[in-house]
């Protein structure tokens, strides 16, 4: 059995599963392109941060990266970097009401431990 190393490492050597969008999570997207006709969308990616490991990074975004991939549903885009689908690939984002709160909520399966506080998660 072969192992790879985070040299030999690529995003394009994957298939990937893709994001999805919950309808709830779609309508507020779109409310937010309503506010500003130059924004495209929502783009999602990940840096390093937080006690687990990793966090996630959203805007609103004018004009998607070279690199991004677009995922389309119910007429709202999410823009994701390429290099973060290997974090994020398989993730449904939601958009939910927790309290007197409503925020994004992030389904995904790749992680596999969150901190405490909720602002980061780490993977495998």
């Amino acid at each position: 059995m072969s192992s790879v190393n985070a040299a030999s490492f690529s995003p394009d050597d994957f298939v990937w599963k893709g994001l999805t969008l919950t309808e709830s999570a779609a309508k507020q997207i779109l409310n937010l392109v309503e506010a500003d006709p130059e924004v495209k969308g929502l783009r999602l990616g990940v840096k390093q941060s937080g006690c687990a490991g990793f966090g996630y990074v959203m805007d609103l975004t004018k004009e998607p990266a070279d690199d991004d991939l677009t995922f389309e549903q119910f007429g709202a885009k999410l823009f994701v970097p390429l290099q973060a689908m290997p974090f994020v690939d398989g993730t449904e984002l939601d958009y939910v009401r927790e309290g007197l709160n409503q925020i994004f909520k992030f389904n995904n399966p790749k992680a596999q431990h969150a901190c405490g506080c909720g602002e980061s998660f780490g993977v495998e």
